[in-house]
């Protein structure tokens, strides 16, 4: 897919309002090598179910730091299971064991803290990046997540010219819970991103 930075504003005024599987279904079309990553954190569900419902067979790229809660993990399994996801799993090189005793989990304010999230976070994407070497990557990007994506849309460019669709990146936490609630699946918020640890910090990914 051949998109300008200056068609987005075009198309996300088209975008705006309209169901996501509309917006899906268009990327699809025009997509060769689409992916949607996913770290199972809340809500999440939403956007696996309704890019699968789309195309099945989509490879979902999950880069696990290692330091999901159990909750997460079992959440994880369990939409796994039910969606039939095509898992592409990606982790760091070094196990959470191994640096536990190296380094810990340094806290933002630690020097520390930029080599532990390339390690556990920068590198397995960039790496899964890099194998797909997706045209379109399908995110549940919303506004009012962090200051950087507040100024992003539905469409997106990477700056390495990855379409980013984010069709749910307008839905409050209320339209989500109901479109949970009207298909039956279920959501997990006992999460844990040891990079970010705020939830309105940015980690790194779509910067």
């Amino acid at each position: 897919m051949q998109l300008q930075q200056e068609q987005l504003p075009n198309l996300n005024a088209q975008f705006k309002g309209i169901p996501p599987e509309e917006i899906i279904s268009w990327a699809v079309k025009r997509a060769e090598r689409p992916v949607v990553t996913t770290n199972f954190r809340p809500y999440e569900v939403a956007i696996l179910n309704a890019v699968t419902e789309v195309k099945k067979d989509i490879p979902v790229v999950w880069c696990d730091t290692g330091y999901n809660t159990p909750n997460t993990y079992r959440h994880a399994e369990e939409l796994i299971d039910r969606l039939q996801l095509h898992i592409d799993l990606y982790v760091p090189k070094q196990t959470a064991a191994h640096r536990d005793v190296m380094m810990g989990v340094p806290s933002i304010e630690d020097p520390r803290h930029p080599a532990f999230t390339e390690q556990v976070k920068l590198e397995p994407f960039r790496r899964a990046m890099e194998e797909h070497r997706p045209d379109v990557w399908f995110t549940n990007l919303r506004k009012g997540q962090t200051a950087l994506r507040d100024s992003l849309d539905i469409l997106s460019l990477s700056k390495d010219g990855v379409l980013k669709v984010s069709p749910f990146y307008y839905w409050s936490d209320t339209q989500l819970d109901a479109y949970l609630r009207e298909r039956n699946l279920p959501n997990e918020h006992q999460y844990f991103d040891p990079t970010k640890v705020l939830g309105n910090r940015e980690c790194g990914l779509h910067t």
